[in-house]
């Protein structure tokens, strides 16, 4: 075998050497350490630079637009019946799979006796599922997961129709804001193993152009801003 540098480090030797900088230099390693610990923003279109109550409008009217349906409670206890009402409004069987999300658990599904809620990660075999986001996006609809026992990935791409909760408090205006929560949630270098971002129910145009619901994940996506 040869002792010789790899290719790659051929291929940087000779951009540095065109550079006219060093890899060892200290100045150079200080300003990537810094870089890297500031966690410095680039730049953040101004969309999202509206007060709270008009991100979530925002963030309702963008799902909207990219074929979710959208609906607002006025506190977290009404989860419950408004997933029963949606699973019949869709003429869908009344039952649901949850995870072990602690603010799931603290809703009344027992106040709806006709509505079946099972618990843990999906098998495939589920036409509905309720997860709780961590976040949400208005400048562009998009809803943050984080994967785990309390909302398992699975619940979001198995079903047919996917039922996201959001606090209304947990919508932000731009992806750099619920990436430095998710920071600040896990810790300086700790991360969920998954982190989805959900635009709108599954969908695909890949064949001839047609758009097609349901290629990846669910055919349907159901948002419950809660507050």
């Amino acid at each position: 075998m040869s002792g010789g540098p790899s290719a790659r480090d051929a291929v940087l030797g000779r951009v540095r050497a065109a550079l006219g900088v060093d890899s060892r230099d200290p100045g150079r390693r200080a300003a990537i350490a810094d870089r890297l610990a500031a966690h410095r923003a680039g730049v953040v279109p101004a969309r999202g630079h509206i007060p709270p109550a008009e991100q979530v409008d925002l963030y309702e009217n963008r799902l909207k637009g990219v074929m979710a349906t959208v609906e607002r409670l006025p506190e977290a206890a009404a989860v419950p019946a408004a997933v029963a009402a949606v699973l019949r409004d869709r003429n869908l069987p009344a039952a649901v799979r949850i995870g072990d999300d602690p603010r799931l658990a603290a809703m009344p599904w027992g106040a709806v006796p006709t509505l079946a809620v099972a618990r843990g990660r999906s098998f495939g075999d589920d036409l509905a599922a309720v997860s709780h986001a961590f976040a949400a996006v208005a400048e562009t609809g998009t809803t943050m997961l984080v994967s785990g026992p309390d909302n398992p990935t699975t619940l979001n791409f198995l079903p047919d129709l996917h039922i996201i909760v959001v606090d209304a408090a947990d919508i932000a205006g731009d992806f750099e804001t619920v990436i430095a929560r998710l920071r600040a949630r896990y810790g300086e270098g700790e991360m969920p193993r998954t982190v989805n971002f959900v635009t709108g129910p599954s969908r695909s145009a890949d064949i001839e152009q047609t758009l097609v619901l349901g290629a990846h994940g669910p055919r349907a996506l159901h948002v419950l801003i809660v507050g």
